[in-house]
């Protein structure tokens, strides 16, 4: 029995910190918003997973028109998130099959993961029921205590990207738990809950777009190189 995927898109961004009114996942990249290039990214896989667009409430009519601008077509299901990227991810899993699924969970503005990536983390969480992407920090880490820091050793830090890919009854289990501050992604959530979490390497491209350098580099890396 082949198993259905599927891609909970979340894209709740205000643009604040790319100093812009416009919400940084409706800003354009290369010609187009930059949820779009996502959204096209794993619709282009060779099993395409079933997607559902995770947006603020007051933002789902500028998408809709968005969509109408550019001729964006795409077969999607759009849901309102919460006030919390917690809220919203647990809405868009209401609206994931409980069994036979695995669901990735991916930050609306990260259009750059390779297709490759996205393959290894759902076979990965085919095989073990979970799988992050992560990469190895190339600068120095230090570890901050109190109001100092200390040199901390680098081969035991990993900088974790999405998509992160679950088991659906695995992931909407774990999203029956009340929400907590040291939840800063789906794979704490799921820690938290005593599993272990997979990992798998990540693609250093896979940025998340926050700021105005961000979207610059993105720029040069979306025109550059086959993604």
């Amino acid at each position: 029995m082949s198993t259905n995927r599927f891609a909970v898109i979340v894209a709740g961004g205000s643009g604040q910190r790319m100093g812009s009114e416009t919400p940084k996942q409706f800003l354009i990249l290369n010609g187009k918003p930059i949820l779009m290039h996502t959204i096209e990214l794993f619709l282009s896989l060779p099993q395409k997973p079933g997607i559902v667009l995770v947006l603020p409430k007051n933002q789902m009519e500028r998408w809709k028109n968005l969509c109408v601008e550019y001729n964006f077509t795409a077969n999607l299901t759009l849901t309102a998130g919460g006030e919390t990227r917690f809220q919203s991810v647990k809405n868009g899993l209401s609206l994931i099959p409980l069994n036979n699924s695995l669901v990735a969970i991916h930050d609306g503005v990260r259009p750059l993961v390779s297709k490759q990536v996205i393959e290894e983390c759902y076979a990965t969480a085919a095989q073990k029921g979970i799988a992050i992407p992560v990469i190895k920090p190339v600068e120095s880490v230090r570890l901050v205590e109190g109001s100092t820091s200390k040199a901390f050793d680098r081969n035991s830090v990993l900088l974790v990207q999405t998509p992160q890919v679950f088991k659906s009854e695995l992931i909407k289990e774990c999203y029956n738990v009340p929400e907590q501050p040291y939840f800063t992604d789906d794979a704490s959530v799921v820690e938290s809950q005593g599993y272990t979490i997979h990992t798998v390497e990540g693609n250093r491209e896979n940025i998340k777009i926050t700021t105005p350098f961000d979207l610059q580099i993105a720029e040069m890396l979306i025109r550059s190189k086959p993604i």
